[in-house]
């Protein structure tokens, strides 16, 4: 079958948009092609600084023929509906239809055939429709014909494109169009330098063959290859090792055609700067690699920068314009750092009072304030110091003010350690100023220091409430202050180290600490006399925090204090951004492999703030489920439910309560009551004791009981008081589990 050869040869294309338009120009066309009804055996985009090329498999000749069926009135119609017919289906006479029978009596069916076209003639409409259509971020006209309407637009200049079509066996044509005076043909470019003259191509396997001759490598990851393993071995050869950086080697590739490593150096002097200080303004500004003694694992002063062309010279002129320009970089580099040193971070924190965070948070001074306070009220939960903790949250973003960091806003926090070290702050608080960013992303290691954590949290923590209480939160697609990605950091932080941390008091209480006033305090104090000697927010306050809740709602109450309003509202943003954790919660543990029922049948149990002991009942549930014994257990709790769902609506009522032991009639009644009080006590005994596996176990003991139940009793008995009495067993059932998680969200 044929093959589409298609390629878009232009000016330099820049490289953060090549990958993504290779995928754009293969979706554009195979998409249509599709449509068209030609369905190919496979397709490849590739992408050089100056040319987008696609191959596309195995396309027919030619579009299949179609046949139309198009049912119109019943026979013996009126004349208008069959005129109206005879108008839709392009027919002149009814006698051209077709009589069909069904269940409903006889319709006229028009039956049209329709030639399928040429695949020539289908790629001449559509390859100009997907250079007008072509969603580039940016684009240009050019030209004297740029601002006439419906002038062409691409990203850079388009210099010719290469469209041919045909199979192996036979020489290939030229797809037949023009847009903007461009035709389809078959002549392509070589390399800039090396090769700039014309190429005459045919097909897929001749153009890679003779652009190769011409000093270009089509495919970007042979290029990103080629520049590894040279670069490596550029590097082995003088005794360094190569600091791989993926994200600048695909960058690096896609702005050259022919990539060819070079070894350039710079003075030793710079190494005193911090080198991710010299790696980013080295990668920054000249795309180059820098390398590093295996021995010491520390910087040497050597990079490898990629031409794109072999130089005559063996590239001495290329490497000393490079040598040049980042001599220069270095020197301002220095000369930041060094200026950086001379100020203590706390001497730059009253800046802060003047930079906005967020026009309804207030200023950074009032976001650290806050930060510091929470971070000492978390210290003690994650086995922090408190003074380490609060002087750490101090500093930790007193770098936005550096030199350095304005520089390079991706060294926030690293370049707050080494100024902390610098400046003699203790290890731990050098150590938080940095870590207390992290995780960044999915792959990025949590902080595990407990300092580090205690202010991560806090960060973390007070851009989640601060969001939350002015109602900005993500929506759909859209999270512009990455609120989500701030919640799967508490989340792994929390995990990760196994803190023991209830998060519900502790948001509530921020709520009040984010609007600036007292709010809390001042309602606790209406509640609790001895609010004054409360530190953190306990069970107690908690309990006091649902009396609130009731005291508020209580509709009779006439006057109620603004203040106690206000707590409640707060109470309820509480519960709100608790459900938002939750939801993350149930992401991660999906994509870590865990059942998402399971996940749900333990959220189920209502309010879950303690995140970790939601994991290990998760755990522990998995587990459980796996043996012969929960799969059954499981069977008879879900039989269970679905008796008591159909009988409670039924009757309208709930069956709870303690089943009453003189209505017993069945020994099987009486031993699986006994028994499911005891694995009930036993349960939340060891939930008490957060030991998940015991709760299981416990709950295992229930099997025989129940299966001996449903084999040997009927639940719907005739005596009404005797089957209410069955059916609250049932319940009794039910609740038990309910001590770690809903079994009826269970699957299975």
């Amino acid at each position: 079958m044929p093959d589409l050869l298609l390629e878009f040869f232009s000016e330099e294309i820049p490289a953060r948009m090549q990958a993504r338009a290779a995928d754009d120009l293969k979706k554009m066309v195979t998409d249509r092609l599709v449509a068209a009804g030609l369905v190919y055996e496979g397709a490849k985009a590739f992408a050089t600084p100056r040319r987008l090329a696609l191959t596309v498999q195995g396309v027919p000749a030619r579009q299949p023929d179609l046949k139309e069926e198009r049912k119109g009135p019943k026979v013996g119609a009126p004349d208008k509906a069959i005129e109206g017919f005879l108008r839709a289906a392009g027919l002149t006479s009814i006698d051209q239809a077709q009589v069909q029978a069904d269940k409903k009596g006889d319709f006229y069916v028009a039956i049209t055939e329709k030639a399928g076209r040429d695949t020539l003639a289908v790629l001449a409409e559509l390859i100009p429709d997907v250079v007008r259509a072509f969603p580039w971020p940016k684009s240009m006209r050019w030209g004297a014909a740029s601002s006439q309407p419906g002038a062409l637009s691409w990203v850079r200049p388009l210099h010719s494109i290469v469209a041919t079509f045909g199979p192996e066996t036979e020489e290939p044509v030229t797809v037949p169009f023009e847009i903007a005076g461009i035709a389809g043909g078959d002549v392509t470019r070589g390399h800039r330098f090396l090769a700039p003259g014309e190429i005459k191509v045919k097909r897929f396997d001749d153009y890679v063959q003779k652009l190769a001759m011409a000093k270009v490598v089509l495919d970007a990851e042979r290029r990103m290859d080629m520049i590894r393993s040279e670069a490596k071995t550029l590097a082995f050869a003088q005794g360094f090792e190569l600091i791989e950086d993926e994200g600048l080697l695909a960058e690096v590739a896609g702005l050259v055609e022919w990539p060819v490593p070079l070894m350039g150096s710079f003075d030793q002097s710079f190494l005193s700067i911090p080198g991710e200080v010299i790696r980013s303004t080295i990668r920054a500004n000249q795309k180059c690699f820098v390398l590093r003694d295996p021995q010491t694992a520390k910087l040497t002063n050597k990079f490898i920068l990629v031409a794109n062309i072999e130089a005559t010279d063996g590239g001495k002129a290329i490497i000393a314009g490079n040598e040049r320009v980042i001599r220069a970089r270095l020197s301002d580099a220095k000369f930041f750092y060094e200026t950086d040193l001379k100020t203590r971070l706390e001497d730059r924190l009253p800046k802060f009072e003047h930079i906005v965070f967020h026009e309804k948070l207030g200023s950074q001074a009032e976001r650290i304030a806050r930060i510091v306070s929470l971070a000492g009220q978390l210290a003690p939960l994650v086995g922090a110091d408190a003074v380490k903790a609060e002087r750490a949250a101090q500093l930790c973003k007193a770098d936005l003010l550096t030199e350095v960091v304005g520089e390079f806003p991706d060294l926030q926090g690293l370049m707050g350690r080494y100024y902390a070290e610098a400046q003699g702050e203790d290890e731990a608080v050098a150590h938080a100023c940095e870590d207390h960013y992290s995780p960044k992303g999915p792959t990025d290691l949590v902080p595990a220091d407990s300092v580090s954590i205690a202010v991560a949290l806090a960060d973390k923590i007070d851009t989640l409430v601060g969001f939350w209480a002015i109602d900005e939160k993500p929506t759909g697609s859209k999270d512009p202050y990455a609120l989500r990605r701030a919640a799967l950091g508490v989340i792994r932080i929390i995990v990760e180290n196994e803190v023991r941390l209830p998060l519900r008091s502790r948001l509530w209480r921020h709520f009040g600490a984010v609007e600036r006033d007292e709010t809390i305090t001042a309602a606790i104090a209406v509640l609790h006399p001895l609010h004054d000697q409360i530190v953190n927010i306990s069970a107690t306050d908690l309990e006091l925090a649902m009396k609130l809740e009731v005291l508020v709602s209580e509709s009779e109450r006439k006057v109620v204090s603004p203040k106690l309003v206000q707590a409640h509202s707060y109470l309820h943003q509480t519960r709100d951004l608790l459900s938002f954790f939750a939801d993350r919660l149930k992401v991660q543990l999906r994509e870590q492999g865990a059942r998402h029922d399971l996940v749900d049948a333990v959220f189920a149990l209502g309010d879950q703030d303690d995140l970790l002991m939601v994991v290990r009942r998760v755990e522990a549930l998995a587990a459980f489920l796996a043996t012969d014994d929960g799969k059954n257990l499981l069977a008879g709790v879900k039989r269970a439910s679905n008796i008591l769902r159909i009988e409670e609506k039924k009757d309208g009522r709930s069956y709870v309560g303690a089943p009453d032991i003189g209505l017993l009639k069945e020994p099987e009644e009486h031993a699986l009551a006994t028994a499911v009080a005891t694995a009930k006590t036993d349960a939340y005994v060891a939930v008490a004791q957060e030991d998940f596996a015991a709760a299981m176990t416990a709950m295992a003991k229930l099997r025989p009981f129940v299966d001996a139940f449903f084999d040997k009793v009927t639940v719907n008995a005739d005596d009404k008081a005797v089957r209410a009495n069955r059916l609250t067993l049932l319940n009794e059932i039910r609740d038990a589990t309910r001590a770690v998680a809903d079994f009826s969200k269970i699957e299975g």
